[in-house]
């Protein structure tokens, strides 16, 4: 085994042989804050998570640990900011849908983006009540999942990264984002990249 399966990028968290930050160009500099929260299983999953994959793509981003946000000082000093109007990137039939309708901010957005199971992060949002207290976005869409490794509970299920990806694409539609369509086409990159290595890894183990 090569030895560089044995160490890890402490950016990505995956092994220095799979590292995906070579991938990502720039990383975006977004108007809209962005807050991953990530559960504890989650953060295990070295080998195929994407929430740090995206955190590292996009400079106005952070991640926090956990399931029961409810005590967090942090999430509770950024949903009571006097600079941000916070919103929870969560499906729910009372959800804006940010393809459908306008959002109309004084102030700068910021999202809270669960990264988890769908089992997980119903548990996370029914624990944490904050949470509970801040409207929902979501968004419909065409977009298959490209994650070949990893199967989704339903067709319309993204991963993390992808999520954000439609997401800046919406946002960007609004004119709340100005992001280059040259620099959101390479958003991708190093999910694809994932996707692309995991898969030839698969065919060598299986020859």
């Amino acid at each position: 085994m090569n030895k560089q399966e044995f160490k890890k990028c402490y950016k990505c968290f995956r092994p220095k042989s799979s590292c995906s930050c070579k991938n990502i160009k720039t990383p975006l500099d977004t108007n809209t804050k962005f807050v991953i929260l990530m559960h504890p299983k989650e953060f295990k999953k070295t080998k195929n998570g994407t929430g740090y994959m995206t955190k590292n793509s996009i400079k106005n981003c952070e991640i926090i640990i956990g399931v029961d946000f409810s005590e967090n000082n942090r999430v509770n000093e950024l949903i009571n900011s006097k600079i941000y109007s916070p919103y929870l990137l969560y499906p729910d039939e009372n959800s804006i849908k940010i393809n459908k309708e306008i959002i109309n901010e004084n102030k700068k957005l910021l999202i809270f983006i669960l990264d988890s199971t769908w089992p997980c992060s119903k548990k996370m949002l029914k624990s944490s009540s904050n949470l509970q207290n801040i409207p929902k976005l979501s968004f419909e869409h065409d977009l298959k999942s490209n994650f070949k490794i990893k199967a989704q509970p339903k067709d319309y299920c993204l991963s993390t990264i992808e999520s954000t990806f439609c997401l800046l694409q919406e946002l960007n539609k609004q004119s709340l984002e100005n992001i280059e369509a040259s620099d959101l086409n390479m958003f991708l990159q190093p999910f694809n990249k994932m996707v692309e290595y995991q898969v030839n890894c698969s065919k060598l183990h299986s020859n």
